[in-house]
């Protein structure tokens, strides 16, 4: 799998199209480091060899969905709520899954259900959404690009029927992956304005352009039948053949379960650097995440993220100024984890003392630590929103 700097993405290991796992994990970037900011790791103290994502239920308080609007679509956005009994008014999380081919809500559950039923002077509601594409929403034929996701986040969070619109003054998002450069990304433009974001693995390159680079016209990229590709770079070629491919019908399919909807290829994946304990991964894991990719319309998010379409930046210069320009504005947490992949490692290492990051926690864990290790995490994140709300446990 070609992870690296980026979110999830499985491929078959027997397949000859993609550089091989070993290659897309060895490391071609260094850390840049910034002194600034508060750096703290995770306790010693705690056991998190028992802290893991089979550990309790988390059944959602109700589960909904609600319309987005988009060009001339009408799509199906669901979402699940969390809360708690109490005569005091809530104040919201947002909860955004990482971006992935198996992306979903599951993987913010165990932290939701944590976080909303700890007693403090703050009575806190958490609503976990699925992006439009992914999980249990409508996975419709869009061109699909990380400004549509970002429109898509932007028009949620600002809709008056969401279930937030009740409280955005004080709204907190956490968010995995992409999905934490994005909402970053959407702040930075003054499009939403959060009172604090965690960001959690943050990453913000898709799997084919960390591993095989990045052509100057990426933004261009589509295939188009009859267009003459002399003047554009090879990899924007290649991408957009793939892109072109996987959305293709009937090829599409067989190359989309070739490549990605392949039981084996997930779990092979999620036990090599997904998951930072091969032990955590569960059969029924897998079955869930290999059902989603099973889903109407699977493939077509996925075609757009492999060949970075998704990438909310294009480098991590730019990936950095995100990050500094809510210096002073709103308070950032970064969670990095011990187990990433050396790519994924170092651009969240180059967030070690950065401008606009209020403060930057190492957990263990790899790519999915809120879903590895619940407690932990929710620990961390619960610590950062009683430092900022002036809450106690």
């Amino acid at each position: 799998m070609s992870m690296a700097s980026s979110a999830i993405l499985h491929f078959s290991p027997s397949s000859s199209l993609l550089v091989s796992r070993k290659t897309c994990r060895s490391s071609v970037f260094g850390a840049a480091h910034f002194p600034r900011s508060l750096t703290i790791r995770a306790s010693t103290s705690l056991d998190y060899s028992n802290v893991t994502v089979g550990d309790k239920s988390a059944d959602p308080f109700k589960t909904n969905n609600w319309k987005w609007k988009f060009n001339d679509n009408s799509i199906n956005i669901y979402y699940e709520e969390y809360e708690k009994e109490s005569s005091e008014p809530p104040k919201d999380i947002l909860m955004i899954p990482t971006i992935s081919d198996v992306s979903t809500v599951e993987e913010w559950r165990l932290v939701a259900r944590d976080i909303v039923q700890r007693v403090g002077n703050v009575n806190w509601r958490a609503t976990i959404i699925d992006w439009p594409g992914l999980g249990y929403s409508d996975r419709p034929k869009i061109d699909y690009n990380a400004d549509v996701l970002e429109r898509f986040l932007v028009d949620f969070m600002s809709a008056p029927d969401c279930p937030i619109s009740q409280t955005k003054k004080d709204l907190v998002v956490f968010g995995g992956g992409h999905a934490a450069t994005i909402a970053i990304r959407a702040a930075k433009k003054g499009l939403v304005k959060p009172a604090v974001i965690a960001a959690v693995a943050p990453t913000w390159a898709g799997p084919l352009p960390i591993v095989f680079g990045r052509d100057s016209d990426m933004e261009t990229r589509t295939i188009e039948q009859g267009k003459d590709f002399s003047s554009c770079g090879k990899n924007h070629f290649l991408y957009g053949l793939l892109r072109g491919t996987l959305n293709a019908p009937a090829v599409g399919w067989m190359m989309y379960n070739m490549l990605v909807s392949n039981e084996k290829a997930i779990e092979s994946q999620y036990k090599s650097h997904v998951y930072a304990d091969p032990n955590n991964v569960t059969p029924s894991i897998i079955e869930s995440r290999y059902a989603l990719t099973k889903k109407k319309g699977a493939r077509y998010l996925p075609a757009a993220f492999l060949t970075g379409l998704l990438d909310p930046v294009n480098s991590r210069e730019e990936f950095l100024e995100l990050f500094a320009a809510l210096e002073g504005q709103i308070p950032v947490l970064v969670v990095s984890t011990k187990g990433s992949p050396k790519r994924s490692k170092a651009e969240m290492e180059a967030l070690r003392g950065a401008k606009g990051v209020s403060k930057f926690v190492e957990l263990p864990g790899a790519l999915l630590p809120q879903e590895e290790y619940p407690t932990v995490v929710a620990e961390e994140l619960y610590k950062f929103l009683q430092e900022n709300f002036k809450c106690e446990a």
